[in-house]
């Protein structure tokens, strides 16, 4: 299996190139430096590993949540590339790849994933791991630190810049206890490619191009949440 994986959601920049089970990648936290940085990422991967975009099984992107300007640039980049090359697209929860990263360097079980929304919200995602796949529990969403909500019963680890901007009032919510806390920990593109690369190995099928939609959770970020009345 060959894939292609981008994410820019937040502070960092990443690319990632897992072909036959081996991954390759690049990573650098580049605020407001990703549209200048993404593509040549990839074209040093392409070019270390001497393959072609049109070799490739699929091209994944972390789909959002995350800042809105480098939601879009994921899904343009990725739309633009596999357009060109001809090749399906994976859309990837950039929640669900922060999750993934803790499950593939702590042997996670279970994960509370939130990435600072600013306004004194998070992006907010919980995740088990099982049997080789990483699941949702519940929906993602956009809210609060106090309205978090939590399914899962087992400890967990919590990860992402919603805990370091907003930990105590996420850990207040919390009916289980936690393992650890990555506060600084941001989702990275080789994530997204294993995820990726899970989901086609189970047997789901890629989409066009033109079906790489973007989630962003929040409609609007010029408004102040309005205050309860």
């Amino acid at each position: 299996m060959r894939l292609l994986a981008i994410e820019t959601a937040t502070e960092a920049c990443s690319a990632a190139l897992h072909q036959d089970g081996e991954t390759r990648a690049r990573f650098e936290v580049a605020p407001r430096g990703h549209a200048a940085r993404i593509l040549p990422m990839v074209r040093s991967l392409l070019a270390e590993a001497d393959i072609a975009l049109s070799a490739l099984d699929a091209l994944a992107f972390g789909r959002g949540p995350g800042a809105f300007t480098g939601v879009r640039i994921a899904t343009s980049v990725i739309q633009g590339l596999a357009l060109g090359a001809d090749r399906p697209v994976m859309p990837v929860s950039t929640l669900a790849a922060l999750a993934r990263g803790v499950v593939r360097e702590r042997g996670a079980g279970h994960v509370l994933a939130a990435i600072d929304a600013r306004m004194q919200q998070v992006y907010w995602g919980e995740f088990r791991y099982t049997a080789g796949r990483l699941e949702a529990l519940g929906e993602e969403r956009v809210c609060g630190p106090a309205e978090v909500t939590v399914v899962g019963e087992a400890a967990a680890w919590a990860a992402g810049t919603g805990w370091s901007a907003h930990g105590e009032a996420l850990a207040g919510c919390l009916p289980v206890p936690v393992t650890g806390i990555e506060g600084e920990r941001l989702p990275q593109a080789v994530d997204v490619a294993l995820l990726a690369a899970e989901v086609l190995a189970a047997g789901e099928a890629p989409l066009d191009a033109a079906e790489a939609l973007p989630v962003y959770l929040r409609d609007r970020v010029a408004e102040k949440p309005r205050s309860a009345r």
